[in-house]
């Protein structure tokens, strides 16, 4: 074997993640995968789309490797090959806002008012929580918390979240997060819990960005 074939095949190979990733609902199954084991069911009533396609979208992925599946019944379940798979979503995502100004500006739109966003480092929220000078709470559906969330986190479910509000406390800063920068749960709870007089801030993180910061999760 040549050394230009050689050099040829390795390029291949790593263009095959790179030709995994070109479509845009392969990016947020990825990012839905890493929340944690999902049924394509779930995956397509997620995405919008039907079964039939989002079967085809995960075929993708698993040709590339970067998810595995397994049956439970009658339904297939797809998990993430690893968690570095969830970091070159976090670290695609990276680039793409550092490098995109479509991408910026559509971020900021979704972001109108930055006085929503938390202002402290991630430390100083573990920190402060561990204190119980705040709360954290989780607004993603309740399975995604129970396989992995931030230390110290509530689970309070948006669609809970309007008949549990007495639950949380007036006197001190609420912080909500959900699944990452391109996540609306937790602006919905900003928005809801910010209408009824609560001291509430959003965070930007979900648990793959907290963890490719190299902070610890709890499950």
């Amino acid at each position: 074997m040549n050394k230009r074939h050689t050099k040829d095949l390795l390029y291949e190979q790593v263009a095959r993640i790179g030709k995994a990733l070109s479509s845009p609902k392969r990016l947020e199954l990825l990012g839905l995968l890493a929340q944690g084991e999902k049924s394509v069911e779930q995956m397509a009533g997620e995405l919008g789309i039907d079964i039939k396609l989002a079967s085809a979208h995960l075929r993708a992925l698993r040709e590339a490797q970067l998810v595995g599946s397994r049956k439970d019944g009658k339904y297939v379940v797809y998990r993430l090959a690893g968690d570095d798979v969830a970091g070159l979503w976090v670290r695609l995502r990276e680039v793409a806002e550092a490098h995109l100004d479509e991408l910026r500006v559509a971020l900021d739109r979704m972001v109108a008012e930055p006085s929503k966003l938390l202002s402290l480092d991630r430390n100083t929220l573990l920190r402060r929580a561990r204190r119980g000078e705040l709360l954290i709470i989780d607004v993603r559906p309740q399975e995604e918390y129970q396989q992995a969330h931030l230390p110290f986190a509530r689970s309070m479910p948006l669609q809970e979240l309007a008949s549990r509000m007495t639950e949380l406390p007036r006197d001190k800063d609420i912080v909500a997060y959900c699944r990452g920068p391109f996540c609306l749960f937790s602006e919905e709870a900003h928005r809801l819990l910010s209408r009824h007089g609560y001291r509430v801030h959003k965070l930007l993180d979900g648990v793959s960005e907290w963890q490719a910061a190299g902070m610890p999760l709890a499950s």
